[in-house]
Formats: structure tokens, C-alpha cells, sequence
């Protein structure tokens, strides 16, 4: 297989899996259940959030575990490239609005994720705050 864009060939089935696997971690289920977790994310796992702090894989746990108001976000524009066969950049937006004061709040989103003995696990995380 070849690096690019494959989300139309048979990369799709992949594509569709790892857009299955972003979206597991807007379920707030997912993101208090730390086993899950732990097997979603790469041991060395990253995560430069919209805020601008910096996570690691434990750190992003302990907060996720204990989150009691999380709203899942809408994803748009959902993109995947592979950049080898067993890594993968997957880029979207997301759109939430806040229940206080009625904003719209929208984030640009990616992830590289990398595939081990046949199982996807996130290895890094970036959100940035965008205008809605």
C-alpha cells in the first residue's frame, strides 16, 4: 500500500474503523472507563489540548475518569491519510454547543494513530479552538 488519502479504497474500511474509534472517545462511557482507555491509547500517547496544556496518556485518564459534564461535540469534515501502512493522521472538526451561554464552540482536531499486531492505538492529539 501506498501513503495518501485512501479513504475511498481499501483504506475505507479503516478509515471508517478509526472514525468509529474517535467517536468511542466522545462517549463519555469510553472516557471514564480506564481500561478502555489505556487500550485506546499508545503508551507514550501525547496530547496537545485546545486549552494549550499538554497531557499524557495517564494524566488525560486520571482527568477523562473523573469528568461529570462533558457534552459530545458533532464531528465535521472527518479525513483520514494514511502515512504508512500502519500509521494513519486523522483530521476533523468539532462543533458543540455550550448549555450556559448558548455559544457555539468549534475545534480543529487530529490524531496519529498506529496500528500494532493488528489493534489501533492513539499515539497523539491536538485540538485547536476555531471560530464556529
Amino acid at each position: 500500500m501506498t501513503s495518501g488519502d485512501r479513504s475511498g479504497d481499501n483504506g475505507g474500511g479503516t478509515a471508517a474503523r478509526l472514525r468509529k474509534l474517535e467517536e468511542s472517545l466522545l462517549d463519555t462511557a469510553v472516557r471514564r472507563d480506564r481500561k478502555k482507555m489505556r487500550s485506546m491509547l499508545a503508551d507514550n500517547f501525547l496530547e496537545f489540548g485546545s486549552s494549550g496544556r499538554v497531557w499524557t496518556r495517564n494524566s488525560i485518564i486520571d482527568l477523562l475518569s473523573q469528568e461529570t459534564a462533558f457534552i459530545p461535540p458533532a464531528i465535521e469534515n472527518f479525513r483520514c491519510v494514511f502515512l504508512s501502512d500502519d500509521v494513519a493522521l486523522v483530521t476533523y472538526r468539532t462543533v458543540r454547543t455550550d448549555p450556559d451561554s448558548g455559544e457555539i464552540l468549534a475545534s480543529l482536531r487530529s490524531s496519529i494513530w498506529t496500528q500494532e499486531s493488528g489493534t489501533w492505538r492513539m499515539r497523539f492529539h491536538q485540538g485547536t479552538r476555531t471560530s464556529a
